[in-house]
């Protein structure tokens, strides 16, 4: 038996095909041992696939929220941004980036429907069959362990009945031996007793012989059957268990490399796209849509006049000329340290009233101070003149024209023809408002054609429908229609317009240089070009006539910090209010009856004088509506 044992173990790992009931008969307790570690591994083996499962679902939520984060929000000012190659190669990276997120949520959604859940009801079953199993090898070991106990004890009481045969025996052969004994004592008394013992313990013992035998016999019996039937059988249904749970851990740990192996070629889309959207980045693309969207359209200053300071200026002198010498004086160095000047300064210097100024009112109340005819003996001065007098020289009013447009795109102003922007602006923005109006009314003309042959079938089959009920509709449309036509109709004269302009300003530009080379390096003595283009606030406007319209709009800020303090202006007198004035206009400043003020410079003839009530608060007011006291040494309040 130990032969064919031994040639069974060289067999197992010859062939790697080993029987549990052959090889470990004798290893009862060491399997049940192993098996519950197999079982422990197993629960091990689901914890880790369940972390790495929440380790999956957390990253794609992280990643989500992070695209999420960076993506375009709707009306946002970011959305201007967009027009660039490297924003939209973000955008792309943003999305590609989503989806890629949405595969480690199939990865973490496969671990635990193909690996986590059908490990966890495996294990439970594994559990109940390993229990069946090993009841059964106990209950093996039990009867096993029975049988041996009665053989044993048939054993033990077979070699106690034959002790006390031969003591039976050994006690009638002395008796029978014994000389001093009669003979006829001997028959009487003890020879028939001790040899009727020693028969009796004899065929006892017999007997137990017979039952030991019998024993002995099932007993070999049962352990045969023990250990080459019931063990091997019960070993062999627990190893085929295990075999079970390795080849389902190997399954499971094939499963969970699949599951990533599926998503892998999306994965790689996913960085391909991002790799596509970085190659999409046009550095030259770029460049010129920063020429698209900021170009204006306005020709750069010509020269600077030359001013002749060697002639001397003859002038008669009085007391008013003295003072006008001294407000161009303060205002020619004013106009050089502009950049200097805080912004309700700027403002009272640009923005002076647009009007003549109202005639003194017959009486103090308001109705007659609004509205008031206008002087007609007073000409009316353009804000241009005022700004050329304001600036001095055509250099000066070029830096004041980018001031402007500073200011009108730190204001914000807007109008429905864009007239505020530069012309190049101007012209894409009416552009793309003139596609938008044409794509509405595509739209609009789909939806009659559509509602037309729905009342054309209606009409045709009356069953379907009431003709009669689509009218209501189509009247609607051609409503919208006749105002969509009126609008891109609109827009097409204003693009019209800024587009010849556009032409007559580039031919004008050509021939301002070519006249420019052929003066061989000579000064023009013009410089006008598009001082007739811009508004007072810094805005492009087609007809001049619309200068006098613009006024500064004081919506920012931010204005306020990009200029330093200056010294004000000197006093040259003081004034006193003879009737009331509200000021509603720009530049103007309000005043009550009776009401001193200083006055900081005088009428120049367009009827206003410029007056200062403190430090921050100085303006325009009707010269006639005040009564003048000029003094050189009046000093601020």
């Amino acid at each position: 038996m130990h032969s064919n044992r031994g040639l069974s173990r060289r067999n197992c790992l010859d062939t790697m095909s080993c029987s549990w009931g052959t090889e470990l008969w004798d290893q009862f307790d060491n399997l049940e041992k192993h098996t519950q570690w197999g079982i422990e591994f197993l629960e091990r083996y689901t914890k880790f696939v369940k972390e790495r499962s929440e380790i999956e679902l957390s990253y794609a939520k992280q990643i989500r929220n992070l695209s999420k984060k960076y993506q375009l929000k709707k009306n946002s000012k970011e959305e201007e941004e967009f027009k660039y190659t490297t924003s939209r190669a973000f955008l792309m990276t943003l999305n590609e980036l989503n989806d890629y997120a949405g595969q480690h949520e199939v990865i973490a959604e496969n671990l635990s429907t193909q690996i986590i859940a059908e490990l966890s009801r495996y294990t439970q079953e594994l559990k109940a069959e390993r229990k069946s199993h090993f009841h059964d090898g106990r209950r093996a070991q039990q009867h096993i362990e029975n049988s041996w106990k009665q053989l044993e004890s048939s054993k033990r009481r077979f070699e106690r009945d034959c002790k006390e045969a031969d003591r039976a025996q050994h006690y009638f052969d002395k008796m029978d031996a014994d000389i001093n004994v009669t003979k006829a004592d001997v028959e009487k008394r003890c020879s028939l007793k001790a040899k009727q013992q020693a028969q009796l313990r004899h065929q006892i013992a017999e007997d137990s012989k017979n039952e030991y035998l019998t024993y002995l016999q099932k007993f070999n019996k049962d352990q045969h059957e023990h250990y080459y039937t019931l063990i091997p059988h019960i070993f062999q249904r627990i190893q085929e268990m295990e075999e079970r749970r390795v080849g389902r851990v190997r399954e499971s740990m094939r499963v969970y490399t699949e599951v990533e192996h599926k998503v892998l070629p999306i994965v790689s889309k996913c960085l391909d796209g991002m790799t596509k959207a970085a190659e999409s980045i046009e550095p030259k693309m770029d460049s010129k849509q920063v020429v698209e969207s900021y170009k204006s359209g306005f020709e750069p200053p010509g020269d600077v006049e030359f001013e002749d300071y060697s002639v001397s200026m003859k002038r008669a002198v009085s007391e008013s000329s003295f003072l006008n010498a001294r407000g161009e004086s303060r205002r020619r160095s004013r106009s050089k340290l502009w950049p200097l000047l805080k912004r309700n300064k700027l403002m009272s210097l640009l923005a002076s009233p647009r009007q003549p100024p109202p005639p003194p009112p017959t009486s103090p109340s308001p109705d007659g101070l609004l509205n008031g005819p206008q002087s007609p003996q007073q000409p009316k001065e353009p804000l241009s003149q005022r700004l050329n007098d304001f600036m001095g020289t055509k250099h000066k009013m070029h830096c004041l024209r980018s001031l402007k447009r500073g200011l009108s795109l730190k204001l914000g102003t807007g109008q429905e023809d864009y007239s505020h922007l530069p012309p190049e602006q101007r012209r894409k923005k009416l552009q793309a408002k003139l596609n938008d109006i044409n794509k509405d009314i595509q739209k609009e003309m789909d939806q009659r054609d559509a509602l037309t042959k729905m009342k054309d079938v209606y009409i045709k089959n009356p069953h379907l429908g009431d003709p009669d009920s689509i009218d209501p509709r189509l009247e609607e449309i051609t409503q919208s229609l006749e105002k969509l036509q009126l609008e891109a109709h609109k827009f097409e004269g204003w693009l019209t317009e800024v587009e010849r302009k556009l032409l007559e300003k580039g031919s004008e530009s050509q021939r301002r240089q070519s006249s420019h080379f052929d003066s061989q390096g000579n000064t023009p003595l013009t410089n006008n070009y598009g001082q007739n283009r811009e508004s007072p606030d810094g805005s492009y406007t087609e007809d001049p006539s619309t200068e006098t319209s613009m006024q500064f709009k004081s919506r920012s800020t931010e204005f306020d910090e990009e200029f330093d303090e200056e010294e004000p202006l000197p006093t040259i007198g003081t004034c006193k209010a003879l009737y009331p004035f509200e000021g509603q206009n720009e530049g103007t400043i309000s005043m009550a009856e009776g009401e001193m003020l200083y006055v900081i410079e005088e009428d120049k003839g367009d009827g206003w004088t410029r007056v200062r009530r403190n430090e921050d608060e100085e303006g325009y007011v009707p010269t006639s509506y005040i009564k003048l006291f000029l003094d050189t040494n009046a000093k601020d309040p």
